[in-house]
This record gives C-alpha cells, sequence and structure tokens, in this order.
C-alpha cells in the first residue's frame, strides 16, 4: 500500500514530467521543420524579386509593386497573414500594410537572432494576441535571414506570419499522441514494478508469517520447558525436605533405640555387682572395664552422628539465625572459632532453600576443619545484582582441585544440593586457602 500511494504519485510527477518534455521538444522540432519549410518556399518566390540588399537601402516602386502582387495572390496570398522584410537598423523595407512601410522600429530579439543568421521561428496558438492577425487564428511565426547570394552575408530578414489552423491540428495530435504514449509507457512500467513489489511484500508477508509461528513455537516449548524446570526444581526442593525428614527419622531412631540400648549396657557394667567383684576376677573386671570403654565410645560416636542427621528447627528462622546455628554448631563440635559476615538478608526464603544453605554450611565448615585444621574459617552472605551469594572459606594450604574425584559424597552432595535450589556451586582453592562459593537468585529461594 505504501508502495501504490507513494510510488504512484512519484510515477505521476515522472510521467508529468517527461511528457512535458518530450512534447515541448517534438512542439519545438515540428513548429522548427513547418517553418523551415515554409521559409524556403517563400525565399524562393520572393528571392528572385529583391534587388542588391547590400547597395539599395530601399526598394524601389517597381520591387513593391511586385512584391504586392505576388504576396497579395495565390498561395502566399491565401496563407501569409503579414510580411515585413527588414534592415539591420530596424528599418522595415517592406510590409503588407503599407502604412509600416519606412518606419523604423527596437529590433526585437527574434530579428537580432535572425540577422546573427539563424532561422527563428514561434507558434502563437489561437487566441493570443497578435499585432495583425487578432485573438482568433493560429499563427507561426517566422524570422528568415535574407542572405546575399556570392557572399553568404545576412543583408535582410524576412518576417511573415503563417495561419495555422492545420498546423494547430497537427501539433494537437502530436501532443495526444505524445501524452498518451508517455502514459501508456508510465502505466505499463508501473503496473510490472507494481507485480514485481507485490510479489515481494506476499513473499515477505509470508515469510513473517512463517516466522510467527515459529516463533510462536518456540514461546510454548520455552513455556513448557520452563513449567516442567519449575515442576523438577519443585519436586527436587520437596526430595530435599523429605530426605531431611528421613535424616531426622534416623537420628531420632538411632537415639532412641541403639544409644538407649548402648546406655543402659553401660549402666549394667557399671552397676554394684560387679564393683564387687573380688580379686580372683581381676581379668573379668578388665575385660568389663574395656567394654564399657568401648560402649562409652561407640554412644559418643552415635551421639555424634545423631547430631549432624539432625536438622534444627529452622523453617521459621530468618538468614542470618540460619548462618549463625551452623556456627554454633560447628563451634561445639570442634571447639573452632569462625567469622560471620552477613549484609541485608533477602525478607523471604522458602524451606528448601534454608535447608541447603545451612546444610552448605555445615558441609563446608566440616571441610575447613578437616582439610585446613578450622584455620581462618569464615562465613560470608551478600546481594549482587538480585543474587544470594554466601562462601565459606579457610586459609588453610588448598588442594588441587583436579585432584578432586567425582565420586567425592561431600561435594558431590554440595553441588547436587545447591543446583537443585537453581543455583550454581563454585570452588576456588589456593595456598592462601580456600572457598566454597553458593550463588543463586533471591527469586528462586521465594
Amino acid at each position: 500500500m505504501q508502495f501504490l500511494s507513494i510510488g504512484g504519485a512519484v510515477s505521476v510527477c515522472a510521467m508529468v514530467l517527461i511528457g512535458a518534455f518530450v512534447s515541448d521538444r517534438i512542439e519545438d522540432t515540428v513548429t522548427s521543420n513547418a517553418a523551415a519549410t515554409t521559409a524556403l518556399y517563400v525565399d524562393s518566390v520572393i528571392a528572385p524579386l529583391l534587388p542588391d540588399m547590400q547597395r539599395n537601402e530601399v526598394l524601389d516602386e517597381t520591387t513593391t509593386r511586385a512584391l504586392d502582387e505576388t504576396l497579395g495572390q495565390g498561395a502566399l496570398g491565401n496563407r501569409l497573414l503579414l510580411f515585413r522584410l527588414w534592415r539591420s537598423d530596424g528599418t522595415v523595407l517592406y510590409a503588407n500594410d503599407a502604412a509600416i512601410t519606412g518606419t523604423r522600429h527596437v529590433l526585437s530579439d527574434m530579428l537580432k537572432t535572425a540577422f546573427s543568421g539563424q532561422m527563428v521561428a514561434q507558434f502563437a496558438p489561437a487566441g493570443e494576441e497578435t499585432s495583425q492577425s487578432g485573438p482568433t487564428l493560429p499563427v507561426l511565426k517566422i524570422y528568415n535571414p535574407v542572405l546575399q547570394p556570392w557572399s553568404g552575408e545576412v543583408v535582410a530578414v524576412s518576417e511573415f506570419h503563417e495561419a495555422a489552423d492545420e498546423f494547430q491540428q497537427s501539433l494537437f495530435r502530436t501532443r495526444l499522441h505524445t501524452w498518451f504514449a508517455v502514459a501508456a509507457f508510465t502505466l505499463v512500467f508501473f503496473v510490472l514494478l507494481s507485480a514485481i513489489v507485490l510479489r515481494g511484500s506476499r513473499t515477505i508477508e509470508r515469510q513473517r508469517h512463517d516466522l510467527k509461528e515459529r516463533v510462536e513455537d518456540l514461546s510454548r516449548s520455552l513455556l513448557q520447558n520452563q513449567a516442567l524446570r519449575d515442576r523438577v526444581q519443585r519436586a527436587t526442593q520437596r526430595a530435599t525436605t523429605l530426605n531431611e525428614g528421613y535424616l531426622r527419622r534416623i537420628g531420632a531412631d538411632l537415639h532412641d533405640g541403639p544409644a538407649q540400648l548402648l546406655a543402659y549396657a553401660a549402666l549394667r557394667l557399671d552397676g554394684e555387682a560387679l564393683r564387687r567383684s573380688t580379686g580372683s576376677d581381676e581379668p573379668s573386671r578388665k575385660e568389663i572395664v574395656a567394654i564399657k570403654a568401648s560402649l562409652d565410645e561407640a554412644m559418643q560416636e552415635i551421639r555424634t552422628i545423631c547430631g549432624g542427621l539432625v536438622l534444627p528447627q529452622i523453617e521459621g528462622a530468618s538468614l542470618p539465625d540460619i548462618l549463625r546455628e551452623a556456627i554454633r554448631a560447628h563451634r561445639i563440635r570442634t571447639g573452632t572459632s569462625v567469622d560471620l559476615s552477613v549484609s541485608i538478608p533477602p525478607e523471604r526464603l522458602s524451606a528448601a532453600a534454608k535447608i541447603c544453605i545451612y546444610r552448605f554450611v555445615q558441609e563446608g565448615l566440616n571441610n575447613a576443619y578437616r582439610h585446613a585444621g578450622g584455620i581462618g574459617q569464615a562465613v560470608s552472605q551478600r546481594i549482587d545484582g538480585g543474587l544470594l551469594i554466601v562462601e565459606v572459606a579457610d586459609r588453610g594450604p588448598g588442594f588441587d582441585l583436579d585432584q578432586v574425584r567425582p565420586t567425592s559424597l561431600g561435594l558431590a552432595g554440595l553441588r547436587e544440593r545447591v543446583e537443585s535450589l537453581g543455583g550454581t556451586f563454585e570452588i576456588t582453592s589456593s595456598k592462601a586457602g580456600t572457598v566454597l562459593r553458593l550463588t543463586t537468585s533471591i527469586e528462586e529461594t521465594k
């Protein structure tokens, strides 16, 4: 539609300009040819009647009478409306109007051009004012230089006006044919160009429609993938929560079952009857003492395991409280100190996110204590551009990341926990220490 409107306007303007230019050129050419033909005819008729114009400044009576008779009858008499013979100083040597003969006038531009040796012609359509013919007849004005036969010098200029009824009709038909040809060519050209543009437009529209369908398909696929991702993430979080529940139940079972039995056995071995044993029972007493020590050690080990499995009640705790609780439990268990740095925490955390962060800090501090001796242990939390970042660092000797086995349960478990939350898990280690980093979107933790 844009091409039809703008291209149509441009084509019409181009047609008008080209038509006007071509018709003007044709009019000038036809006028010049017609004037040349008439001038040649008139010159052939009156040239024998003229004396030596270089020697004679005026025409004698005999020449004047001959010109009157020649121009007043026959073909010339019917076609010529006006005839004047001009001298270079502006004097009218002869005119078919006797009152003008001998008068002097200022040379017009056309007369000056004719005196320079060029024939000049001008067509005046019907209705334009002319000096002799009035406003009704079309006139062809011709200014033809009169040359001296032997020298070719311009000695006079003949001005004559010819009645141009037939010439006007012929010129009108020529213009009409020219405008029709230009209009037809412009129309054909515009139709062909419009067909090309229309075909291209339809191709673009079809491709745009196909592209739109593909984008819609991709959008639907993206939405489906996002929905599946959300479902998998929710399922992973639910699995994490269930896993924590199982661990809590296992810890409770260990505490309420084997731990109670071991404690009861230890009490029995420490009973009054064994303490009253005689000296001959010394080997038995030593054996019993060894059994009690082993049972005490087993009891302590079971309690340690239970303490690590059972997660504290963190559902209603904030992120700083969770970090402080993990550090407190680590201090009690290892007796080492841990620095804590907390920035503005997120307002909301899901239960899965709280469990993941607690286990991340717990396992990170365990690794720092086990491999770095608890030197320079630090936990930090910050917000950076919509991302929640939690780091556990130490200033131990570090380790080679390439030497870490893929089956390492501690790091592999941490990575799985963090990725189940939709975040990323990173490890950097050097001689200056090791840093474990958890990064996740705040939106993913709600």
